[in-house]
């Protein structure tokens, strides 16, 4: 039987090239401002509209500040990347969610909470964690800025078919363990490289077991494994999630859209081009210690005697080192990686009644502004104040400095975002890859320091 993957792919077939790529319908675009000015100008040079702007969705999220954003962008760049955006939208009759917009946000935190990103879909964007939608049981997946011009003018896309893996993760997650370190801990195991050319299926126990939020997680770093994209069949976890959302089917539309959402799945017969099995008892708190995603260890590990000399040096550590311990000046609760409100409320179950330590800068930024407002809802704004800690604006912030959050040379941060490159998160900046847990429990230490203490 075909894999979940070859059914949703294949049913938006429109035209197979032979010894080529395949046209590829796509039920939805995401565009933000950063990878779209060239693709407007293509259509503007073309003379052509966009062939179905019901399908396509815009919002500003990169260069948006997390501060202030009632008044201009004092940035220039940023600024003209950002009205670039609105003027865009307006001009070829695109939805636009601008600043300050209730529904503003990060796309790829938006699009779920929205009820636009649906089972069996597929959906793109100009940003390789286009993934993250792959949580909802969609193909999801990144795309170039000549791609989305494709998509724009006539809602479909050139692709070659990639292959599918199935990564499976049986038995359950301990205490203190979370999505994002079950995601790190895969990166670890099979590197950055280990599902180039594959589409990923991730099955088994602990993955049924994860929230919306933990799937939406795991599935956005999926592209950090080098996966073209990665997903979840959905099921009743999935179905609760979506139901009465503004974009979601209504009514009898419902019953129907959840009586075709059933059939997406992988049979049990399927067969994969390459199957991976782990114990989820094998996952711990994770931390990174390089300048890849999958230079990562157990919090409580050490830096390994065979780490890349070069990375090693640009972060200051030295193999056989403990991370326990280390001191931390940053640390960002955030990103289309860990944004929402159970990150939110992860945090806060960390510090509350403790006090954010002395000599530490903490960026706490909401992925949308639907996920500040159930901050605010559910009281956690006064845990976290009480505890010295301030809410920011939506935005995509600190996790790649392309506004006004950049974390100095030389300063440790230990983030809840997606990468720890290189000047990732400002020039000279050292990331530390951790959950919402973990950055809490540095947070009021100071130090990196195993959550599962403070629990």
């Amino acid at each position: 039987m075909n894999t979940l993957f070859d059914k949703i792919w294949d049913s938006h077939v429109v035209k197979s090239i032979e010894d080529g790529p395949q046209q590829l319908y796509i039920d939805r675009l995401y565009c933000h401002e950063v990878t779209t000015p060239q693709a407007f100008e293509g259509l503007r040079a073309r003379g052509i509209r966009c062939f179905r702007p019901d399908k396509i969705f815009c919002m500003p999220d990169h260069n948006t500040p997390t501060h202030d954003q009632d008044k201009p962008i004092a940035d220039p760049v940023s600024k003209a990347q950002v009205d670039t955006l609105e003027r865009n939208a307006a001009e070829f009759g695109l939805t636009h969610y601008g600043m300050m917009s209730p529904d503003n946000g990060i796309i790829h935190v938006v699009g779920p909470e929205k009820g636009l990103s649906l089972p069996g879909m597929t959906i793109v964007c100009g940003d390789s964690h286009t993934s993250t939608h792959g949580a909802m049981g969609a193909v999801a997946f990144g795309i170039g800025t000549s791609e989305v011009e494709m998509v724009l003018a006539s809602q479909c896309i050139l692709q070659q078919k990639p292959k599918s893996m199935s990564i499976r993760i049986e038995g359950k997650l301990g205490p203190g363990v979370t999505a994002k370190d079950l995601a790190l801990f895969l990166m670890m195991r099979i590197s950055t490289s280990g599902a180039t050319g594959y589409f990923v299926e991730y099955r088994g126990e602990a993955v049924r077991s994860l929230s919306m939020e933990g799937r939406l997680t795991l599935c956005n770093l999926s592209i950090e494994m080098g996966a073209r994209g990665g997903f979840i069949a959905p099921d009743e976890t999935t179905f609760e999630y979506i139901k009465g959302r503004e974009f979601a089917p209504k009514g009898a539309d419902w019953d129907a859209a959840v009586e075709y959402w059933k059939t997406l799945r992988s049979g049990d017969d399927a067969v994969f081009d390459r199957e991976i099995l782990f114990d989820a008892s094998e996952v711990a708190p994770m931390v990174t210690y390089g300048t890849n995603p999958g230079m990562g260890i157990p919090v409580d590990g050490t830096v390994p005697e065979d780490a890349a000399p070069h990375s090693l040096a640009y972060m200051g550590f030295a193999p056989g080192e403990k991370m326990l311990g280390r001191k931390v000046d940053y640390v960002f609760l955030g990103a289309c990686t860990n944004g929402r409100i159970e990150d939110f409320r992860a945090f806060a179950s960390i510090v509350k009644g403790r006090r954010k330590a002395e000599g530490v800068v903490a960026w706490l930024v909401p992925g949308s502004w639907a996920v500040r407002r159930q901050i605010e809802e559910e009281g956690l704004d006064r845990i976290l104040e009480a505890s010295g800690f301030e809410i920011r604006q939506p935005g995509c912030s600190a996790c790649l400095a392309m506004n006004d959050d950049k974390v100095p040379a030389g300063k440790y941060c230990v983030s809840t975002g997606n990468r720890n490159f290189e000047g990732r998160q400002g020039p000279g900046a050292r990331t530390i890859l951790a959950s919402p847990l973990t950055a809490a429990a540095a947070a009021v230490t100071g130090v990196i320091t195993d959550p599962r203490t403070m629990l």
